[in-house]
């Protein structure tokens, strides 16, 4: 994610000092060339070129470092708290109300601890200012994935094959064989796009001032959609399932399908 977001904040080509121009005309030219040494007028850029100097002057060159190197981490530190907080609520979530009917499985509902104070915990907060991004950051992601993840379920899915026909009174506990795939279920990303993302976080961010917010929140929100698209066609699940089968009656002797049967995702059955 950091070489995505760091990617996407480049591609602004952002220039510091922000609206410069070289004085011009007589005397103003001159002045501005006698002000420096001849070293000091042609000076190498910074890398990664996070955002670009105005001119090769030493001063411009220094700024644009010094952005590179503020930028920079705090891209880095945020990106870092929003994977980690992924981590930790991927191996705790969990999923109930799944029903087994047959060989179908479906419903279910996501739980997991909340993005927010975990992003919070972990993100770039050593001044005010960071802590302010990073507390937006954390507040809209958190906010959106928990209503990404409400909507997801599991639409009919033939998930138990062996359910359809079961030998005996009772379906013990069992790992579905057949893969459940995230993209093959009931999911609305609507909140995780990147402009729902980067708007709500300049909404709440509430400073039209605040340096480049824009730029950050759109390379945050469009680095972690990234992610999020290629972790959505690579999840599946595994589901615990079992329950009952009907009375042993014609049609059903010596077999019958489950029926009323319940499912779970225990913890770090998500992979």
């Amino acid at each position: 994610m950091k070489q995505l977001v760091r990617a996407k904040f480049t591609s602004f080509s952002i220039k510091v000092p922000q609206n410069w121009q070289n004085p011009s005309g007589d005397p103003d030219a001159k002045h501005y060339s006698d002000a420096f040494k001849p070293e000091e007028k042609n000076t190498a850029p910074g890398a990664p070129p996070l955002v670009q100097p105005a001119s090769s002057n030493k001063y411009h060159t220094d700024t644009q470092k010094m952005h590179i190197d503020k930028i920079g981490k705090f891209l880095d530190g945020i990106s870092e708290a929003i994977c980690s907080a992924w981590s930790t609520w991927q191996t705790a979530a969990s999923m109930a109300g799944i029903v087994i009917a047959g060989p179908t499985a479906s419903g279910g509902q996501i739980v997991g601890p909340p993005w927010a104070p975990l992003i919070i915990a972990t993100g770039p907060k050593e001044t005010p200012m960071l802590l302010k991004y990073t507390t937006t950051v954390a507040n809209i992601i958190g906010t959106a994935w928990l209503t990404y993840t409400a909507t997801i379920k599991i639409p009919g899915l033939p998930l138990f094959p062996p359910y359809s026909a079961w030998p005996a009174p009772v379906a013990p506990p069992m790992p579905n064989p057949t893969p459940c795939k995230l993209v093959a279920c009931v999911n609305v990303d609507a909140s995780l796009q990147v402009a729902a993302l980067k708007g709500q976080m300049i909404g709440a961010h509430g400073d039209p001032m605040a340096p480049l917010h824009k730029e950050i929140f759109e390379a945050i929100a469009d680095g972690f959609n990234k992610c999020f698209t290629q972790w959505k066609l690579a999840t599946q699940f595994t589901i615990m399932g079992g329950g009952p089968v009907p009375t042993y009656a014609p049609p059903y002797v010596p077999v019958g399908p489950v029926v009323g049967g319940v499912g779970v995702m225990p913890p770090g059955g998500m992979i």
